[in-house]
Parts: C-alpha cells; structure tokens; sequence
C-alpha cells in the first residue's frame, strides 16, 4: 500500500472511530461498591451458623418459581444473599437449624440480620397469620358460624383440628382462637369461606393481601398452610405479614391467650378446652405471641415476636428442625441475639405497601414498581445509526484501498 493510500485510510478509520459515541460503564460497574458485610470479596454468600440436628426423611422440596432480581432485593440489595446478612462488627447469629430466617424490628421495620431472607420456602402454618392479616378486622367477632359439611369435607383427614363439628354454632372469635391457639385447620377452612364467600375466594383474597403488603413471594394454596403445589413464602415475607398482625390489638389479645373453651354442641358434643401451642408465652419475657407450623415437607415453621425495653422485635424462621432445639427455643435465641444489638442496626427493611406500590407521580405516570422486572441491559450502549454508517462508510473504503493495492502487485 502506498503512502498516500495509507493515509487516506488513516483518515477515515479516524472519523469513523470519532463517530461513535462508544458508552462507558454504568456507574455501578465503573465504580466499585463497598461489599456488603454478608458477602465474601469475591460475591460469594457467607454461610448461615448452622446447628447439627439428626437426619430426617423429608419429602423432596417443590421446585420454586424463577428467581427475579427486583424482588430478591427488596428492602435492601444485601437480602437478595442467599447466606448470612448481618451489620460489620456486630456478634454473629447463634447456630439454629433453619434453613432460612429473619430478625427485624415491628416498630421501625429495620432488618437486624438475615439468611436468605427470599428463599422461597413451604410456609405450613404460620400461613395462618396471611388469613389472620387479611380477615380479622373483616369479620365480627360476635358473628355466630355453623359449620357445614363442606366446609369439614375440604380439610384433610391427618390435618391439624380444633375440633369442630358438622352444624355446629361458634362465634368468629372462638374460631380465631381455634385457628391461632390450637392451629385449627377446620377453623382456617371456616373463616376463609366467612372472608371471601367460598374458601377459594377467600384464599384469591389472602393472595390480594400479600400483594398488597410487598409479600411478592407469597402465594397461598390452601388458606391453613396444609401444603399444596405451588404455595410458597419466604423469611422476608413471613415479616412482613407478622408486622401487619402484631399492630393489631386484637390480634395481640389472640396471640397471648394461654387457653379457651371450645362450646359444647348440644346433644352429642360437649365442651372442651385448648391451650395455645406456641411456648414462647409462656416461657419468654415480654412474648408477644406469634404462631407454629409444621408439615412434613415445611418441616418446622416458626414466627415469634417479643418486646423488651419499649423495643419489639420478630423473628420468622422457616425449615427448621426440632433438635437440639425445638423451633420456638431457636426463634427466642435470634430474639435474645437481636435484642443485643444496638438500636439502628440494620441491613435492610420491610417495605410498607406504599413503597411496595408506589404512587402515580405529579406528570402522571406511575412511579417505578418495586418488583418490576430486572431490566436486561449490556455493558455497552448500542452503536447509534448515525455511528454505525461511519463505521460502515470506513469498512467500505478500507476494502476498496485493498482491492487497489492488489490489482496494482497484479
């Protein structure tokens, strides 16, 4: 190639090059952020203290729906780990069996530490507190219930009871304390029907109010937690429900009743008394009340709440087994760790249902959802139109000054 033909190739590889607006990084690649204190340098998450507890059989866990970005990290990027989140220089969690679970404060919705607070887990009882959340104040406490044969024919036969029976009278108070003491799943079945029309309504209406909450992870089934395909919940939030529940007096009254009369049914049924299961009341200072669960495919679920200090705190844990402690003993210690810690501690926070659904904004258009879609962008800006007819412009002439230069060695 000549001199000058090198030049004028020079020339316009230059212009072309100049003519595109080549993008650099977004700032969240250019510049490196700190590392969250649950993640190791290198991203990888950091194992949650973990208790040795006997081999079990357990079915073999669902298949969880596909992860999205947007709400793994909801209420903080540090919760989309799937390890152990806490705040730098704090004292670690202590050892439980769980496989996923989380402390935060009910008040100022501060998340104290986590592990893997958006698992996606089977949620067993402590669904109730969904049912709980999305019908308390719905119904009238004094309202009297009969129970039908359909409402008994949908409750499966190895199924959690209270004990109610086909044409019998009871208050919608007496069946919360059934649903919330003895963790009656004839009960859920009832006040479902009562809060929706038909129970499947009334588990359409237990999803609408997780949606609601921010709970995107959530998905109800069957309205007691008894497993069903598809129904799933995360530590996150199981939180979220609990906080809703907990600021709810009358719940709060439900939640620390030791024990009820269940009426008789005259003339075959007499009366019988329940206590409350959860242990925690009577063996924590300052328990707030909270709700067991167990399936096999769940295993233990457990979600607890107590007040120390003028300070409320709640811990939900899901997948636990009962040895060396049984759920409700690992959820005080996460309560007695999360009571260590100093105020403010935090590495994320539950979203009210006004941050989870954002306003419409002063223009008119709706704010950004906070489960929106994880938008799929390159690293790279595309090449404008404009830039790539230069890039073009400059190929054509390069293949053009080399077919010169061959038919002039020719």
């Amino acid at each position: 190639m000549s001199s000058s033909a090198r030049r004028r190739l020079t020339v316009v590889l230059t212009v072309a090059a100049l003519a595109v607006p080549w993008s650099t990084p977004s700032a969240a690649l250019a510049e490196p952020t700190s590392t969250p204190t649950a993640t190791a340098s290198a991203g990888a998450p950091i194992p949650c203290p973990k208790a040795i507890a006997p081999k079990t059989s357990r079915p073999k866990r669902p298949t969880p729906p596909a992860d999205n970005p947007a709400q793994k990290a909801l209420g903080g990027e540090q919760l989309a780990s799937p390890g152990l989140v806490v705040s730098s220089g704090v004292a670690g969690p202590p050892a439980n069996t769980a496989i996923s679970w989380l402390v935060a404060d009910l008040d100022t919705g501060e998340i104290l530490g986590a592990c893997g607070a958006h698992e996606y887990g089977t949620p067993a009882s402590v669904q109730k507190l969904l049912l709980t959340a999305t019908y308390l104040d719905k119904l009238d406490p004094k309202q009297v219930a009969t129970v039908t044969h359909a409402d008994l024919a949908q409750v499966p036969s190895d199924s959690s009871l209270v004990g109610l029976v086909e044409g019998g009278k009871y208050s919608v108070e007496t069946l919360w304390l059934g649903l919330l003491l003895q963790s009656g799943n004839d009960a859920a079945t009832v006040l479902a029907r009562l809060g929706g029309g038909t129970v499947a309504a009334g588990v359409q209406g237990m999803n609408a109010e997780a949606d609601k909450l921010g709970a995107f992870q959530t998905h109800a089934v069957t309205p007691s937690g008894y497993d069903g395909a598809g129904q799933f919940t995360s530590a996150y939030d199981l939180a979220l429900i609990a906080r809703v529940c907990f600021d709810n007096e009358t719940f709060r009254k439900y939640a620390l009743t030791q024990r009820t009369q269940i009426p008789a049914q005259p003339p075959k049924h007499k009366g019988f008394q329940i206590q409350n299961e959860n242990q925690l009341i009577y063996k924590y200072p300052g328990a707030l009340g909270g709700k067991t669960g167990f399936t096999s495919l769940a295993r233990h679920t457990y979600v607890g709440a107590a007040e120390r200090n003028g300070r409320r705190l709640v811990v939900t844990l899901m997948g636990a087994e009962p040895k060396p402690q049984r759920g409700w003993q690992q959820g005080a210690a996460l309560l007695d760790w999360g009571f260590s810690l100093p105020s403010g501690t935090s590495v994320g926070h539950l979203v009210t249902p006004e941050e989870a659904h954002p306003a419409p904004s002063p223009s008119g258009s709706a704010g950004a959802p906070m489960i929106a879609e994880a938008a799929t962008s390159s690293m790279w800006a595309p090449i404008p139109i404009a830039a790539g007819v230069a890039v073009a412009t400059g190929l054509s002439v390069l293949v053009g000054l080399f077919r010169i230069r061959r038919r002039r060695r020719a």
